[in-house]
């Protein structure tokens, strides 16, 4: 007999980490098909998630959580899968009243390597530690990836910027914090070593940084899409590549799911985190500067190098860089 369920997702933010909860909804609604699936985040990443068909529905806020307390109270769920665990999680569980199980940040693990380069994290993936927060359900890994469903609606973003479906390199140039992001200096370095057209990746945010991008390119064929494309467009700029180029932000999480080559550039946070891109492309490459006494100086990230000199990302060598 089926068993019939009602579960609740806790992630707020951001798209990257949202991005990489996914293998849990599709598991979750593959062990228990019949039941439903409800997901509460922030207004402004609704649409992340809004075309996946495993999610029953979805439940948003905007500013406080006091929004949707009230309507998740009439839902009468079974089950709370608290991915997110902060205190807002907590007085959600708390006004519920129901069965739940929390993700382990494992906090005191990340600032012991932030504070004092001691490395006492597990050697496992984000994703997989998500799957063991789930054991008493026995939901079982399926191995297949991240998800990111685009709309059905046709684009038309490759003849808006006359590129060539799998002829083009998508390098994205934002992030949420500037000691995420790869430099210009660095961007140069390798549009450089690259034969293929490029379009660059980013919202508004980095517009100015692009333009300077593609005035200093010394004429390769560079589009600018930042600020000129939506999250679902630049999704499909990624799906459409031939390599995605990114440091640790949420479109190299999005050009995980799509199963792309991803050469990731990593400056105050590092792959010891456990968000690498999953599951690994046998062609990925990461680049990063190793043994740096200062790094990582973050488990998140700074508006400019707490240091000065932002060597995590102006060090890394792209000397021998070259496509597979």
């Amino acid at each position: 007999m089926a068993i019939k369920k009602k579960f609740l997702i806790l992630r707020f933010s951001s798209i990257g980490d949202i991005v990489l909860t996914t293998p849990i909804i599709r598991c979750l609604k593959t062990s228990y098909p019949d039941s439903e699936i409800h997901y509460l985040t922030k207004q402004k990443f609704e649409s992340i998630l809004f075309h996946n068909p495993y999610i029953h529905k979805l439940h948003v806020f905007d500013k406080s959580i006091s929004e949707v307390i009230s309507d998740l109270k009439t839902h009468s769920f079974d089950f709370v899968i608290d991915l997110h665990n902060n205190l807002r999680t907590s007085i959600i569980k708390f006004n519920l009243g129901r069965p739940s199980a929390k993700f382990d940040k494992l906090n005191f693990k990340k600032w012991l390597l932030v504070n004092f380069k001691m490395n006492t994290l597990p050697n496992i993936h984000i994703v997989d530690r998500y799957f063991e927060t789930l054991q008493t359900l026995n939901v079982i890994n399926d191995k297949k990836g991240l998800d990111f469903f685009l709309p059905a609606t046709p684009f038309d973003v490759l003849e808006k910027f006359e590129l060539t479906k799998n002829n083009y390199i998508a390098i994205a140039i934002g992030a949420a914090h500037a000691t995420k992001q790869i430099p210009i200096s660095k961007i140069l370095e390798l549009t450089a070593k690259l034969n293929l057209p490029i379009v660059l990746l980013g919202d508004k945010n980095d517009v100015e940084k692009a333009k300077t991008i593609v005035q200093q390119s010394n004429g390769k064929t560079i589009v600018n899409a930042c600020g000129q494309s939506s999250l679902f467009e630049s999704a499909y700029l990624i799906q459409q590549c031939k390599l995605v180029i990114s440091g640790d932000t949420g479109l190299m999480h999005i050009a995980a799911a799509f199963h792309k080559t991803i050469y990731s550039f990593w400056g105050n946070t590092v792959p010891e985190f456990g968000m690498s891109p999953y599951m690994p492309n046998l062609e990925n490459k990461i680049f990063e500067v190793k043994n740096l006494a200062c790094r990582p100086c973050s488990k998140i990230g700074f508006d400019k190098c707490p240091k000065g000199h932002f060597d995590c990302m102006t060090k890394i060598n792209v000397e021998n860089f070259k496509l597979n």
